[in-house]
């Protein structure tokens, strides 16, 4: 007789991951014992912060820290119930318009994470005889949220608008379909060609979503993908989240009040979740305000970004297709990304190890994102660690230069 936990003593994956955890090389789960954006300390060692979605640095920012105090000490922890039931606060209710005006979209409901966001939207959208085409580097909550509905998924190559054309041209004219792309993709760091997406889409009549948790705060001054390419009208349902740029957690979905409406009866998600507390709530609307207000921290982002990009592209890194703040380091197989990441620690900085299925096979990297508030001097501690550390493991060719004479 089968026994379901017979797949746990056999599991190969499980066994490496248990070889890697002996000998100190497993990179995941790792606990952080302080973090103040820029920096963290993990197990003693402080190290700079080039592994964080902190994007414009808002988590140690003194006004949204005390946004979240005097929300606790005013609606208490938790709201203990759902958007749906008990829930809604004006709070909620605040936010939503909030954010609907900043993404230029008619409304706006905020779910209680990202990713319920996206599962409950396209799960609630897509129904029995409709189509969802989803790019093939999607996130994974976005394939989950397809897996989720009664429709049928199909995919495209990564950005590549006329693969999209391809599979609609063979889809009935007469199913309803929604096309559902990242913005900003997350390993990659490249943004979507929505102006083709979005042309092929109107052909054939299919609607558009962009998930842009990586874009809202980065690109477009801040208000996402659609408004870097002035598409903002013609993208149908925009999605972000709070983990990012907004300091917080949580997610949300913009559209049409019709749209909207009727997501908002139809997410499970929403529906059957305890909604977002009013801290995080009270945390987001203060980084709006600030990121409204302030552009220099959108500014700030991007010039520490192109810093880096330059500097670890002239030491001969590969940093694939990345025009934005997150910039792969592709190194190929797994046991170089868990070398190179290993050496980095010791060099005092901490990346993210990416290895397949996350990945292409061979195509490891360390995902490396930078934030508003680093200092030249953290980008330059963590390009000498680049340096040191791809000249000792063969990864880049050995030169005397400087991080400053590299960038310069």
């Amino acid at each position: 007789m089968a026994d379901l936990y017979d797949k746990i003593a056999t599991d190969g994956d499980l066994k490496r991951v248990k070889d890697a955890q002996s000998i100190g090389m497993y990179p995941y789960f790792r606990a952080l014992s302080d973090s103040e954006g820029t920096t963290a300390t993990i197990e003693g060692k402080q190290v700079v912060m080039l592994g964080s979605n902190n994007y414009l640095g808002l988590t140690t920012d003194p006004r949204v820290r005390q946004a979240m105090i005097e929300a606790v000490e005013r609606y208490g922890t938790s709201v203990t119930g759902s958007r749906f039931l008990n829930g809604t606060l004006e709070l909620h209710l605040e936010l939503d318009r909030r954010l609907a005006k900043f993404i230029g979209k008619e409304a706006a409901i905020v779910f209680p994470t990202g990713y319920q966001t996206n599962v409950g939207t396209i799960s609630a959208m897509v129904g029995k005889g409709d189509f969802v085409i989803v790019d093939k580097d999607d996130h994974a909550s976005i394939v989950d949220g397809c897996l989720m509905s009664r429709g049928e998924m199909k995919r495209f190559r990564h950005n590549d608008a006329g693969s999209l054309e391809a599979v609609l041209s063979k889809l009935p004219d007469d199913a309803g379909k929604l096309v559902v792309v990242d913005g900003v993709y997350s390993m990659g760091g490249d943004i979507a060609p929505l102006p083709e997406l979005v042309e092929i889409c109107k052909r054939f009549g299919a609607r558009i979503m962009v998930d842009d948790a990586h874009g809202i705060g980065v690109t477009g001054g801040g208000r996402g993908t659609a408004a870097h390419y002035g598409l903002t009208d013609d993208v149908d349902l925009i999605m972000g989240t709070f983990s990012k740029s907004f300091a917080s957690i949580g997610g949300f979905i913009a559209g049409s009040k019709d749209a909207i409406h009727y997501i908002q009866h139809r997410a499970r998600a929403l529906i059957f979740s305890a909604a977002l507390p009013a801290p995080n709530a009270a945390t987001v609307l203060r980084a709006l305000d600030i990121i409204e207000t302030e552009p220099q921290h959108v500014e700030n982002l991007w010039d520490n970004a192109d810093y880096m990009r330059k500097g670890l592209k002239t030491m001969g890194y590969n940093t694939g297709q990345s025009n934005t703040p997150i910039i792969p380091v592709i190194l190929g197989e797994d046991f170089r990304v868990a070398l190179a990441w290993h050496a980095l620690i010791e060099e005092g900085v901490y990346t993210n190890p990416v290895v397949p299925p996350a990945t292409p096979p061979n195509g490891g990297l360390l995902r490396t994102s930078y934030t508003a508030t680093h200092r030249k001097e953290h980008l330059d501690r963590a390009l000498t660690a680049f340096k040191v550390v791809g000249e000792r493991l063969d990864f880049i060719p050995a030169s005397g230069e400087t991080p400053e004479q590299v960038t310069s």
